[in-house]
């Protein structure tokens, strides 16, 4: 599902114009990356939570060339499925 089909599914199922829908949508969005920035953890209870992971600079190695090279330390969003969404997608 990409936003554009979920935006669709809100606004039919709260039976809402898809404007609407879509600002529903981008305010959540936004405020979860705005508290990354900040480098808060996001926790979304039954669903997940949102954090950043840091990771140091290291020497990698092109895989086309094979020439060695450095990778600048990085800090990447990282998301954990939370107990509840796991079991049920895997309940039948």
């Amino acid at each position: 599902m990409n936003k554009s089909e979920l935006v669709e599914e809100l606004s039919l199922r709260l039976d809402i114009p898809q404007k609407k829908a879509e600002a529903v949508i981008n305010t959540i969005f936004n405020a979860i990356v705005d508290a990354m920035k900040q480098d808060r953890r996001i926790e979304i209870r039954g669903f997940g939570s949102f954090t950043m992971r840091y990771y140091k600079p290291y020497t990698g190695r092109n895989p086309k060339s094979g020439k060695k090279i450095d990778v600048k330390a990085k800090r990447l969003p990282f998301f954990k499925a939370g107990k509840d969404i796991k079991e049920r997608v895997t309940s039948k």
